[in-house]
């Protein structure tokens, strides 16, 4: 992490323009995650892209040392929103039922690699 006086920055991949993350006081603002395998390749199936997707979230999370149960605020993109049902059960495995983020779903007519889904977050972290 980069500092400048209360902000950190998480550096992202190398070759990419933006971070990873950025920490602001005690709010962790996480970059848009897609469902990327650690190779770099999107799966083609849907409802595993949407759990990858959740899974670089929890793991771009504990990489700073946060959780999914100090997310408290989600953004949706769905290339497609008739799998708006299908991607919500897949998210609900990964938070609580009585501790749901705030979130907002919407349609996108394009997302980065072609791929199905995109979802940032936001988490305390102090």
């Amino acid at each position: 992490m980069t500092h400048d006086s209360d902000i950190e920055y998480v550096p992202g991949k190398p070759g990419l323009p933006f971070s990873t993350a950025v920490r602001v006081g005690s709010v962790l603002y996480l970059s848009g995650q897609l469902g990327t395998r650690p190779d770099g390749s999107l799966p083609e199936d849907f409802v595993e892209q949407a759990r990858q997707t959740m899974e670089n979230i929890a793991r771009a999370l504990a990489d700073v040392g946060s959780s999914m149960d100090r997310v408290f605020k989600a953004t949706v993109m769905l290339a497609d929103m008739s799998r708006w049902a299908e991607f919500n059960a897949v998210y609900l495995e990964y938070f609580d039922a009585d501790r749901l983020p705030a979130r907002s779903a919407f349609g996108a007519a394009g997302l980065a690699l072609g791929a199905h889904v995109e979802v940032e977050v936001w988490a305390y972290a102090p």
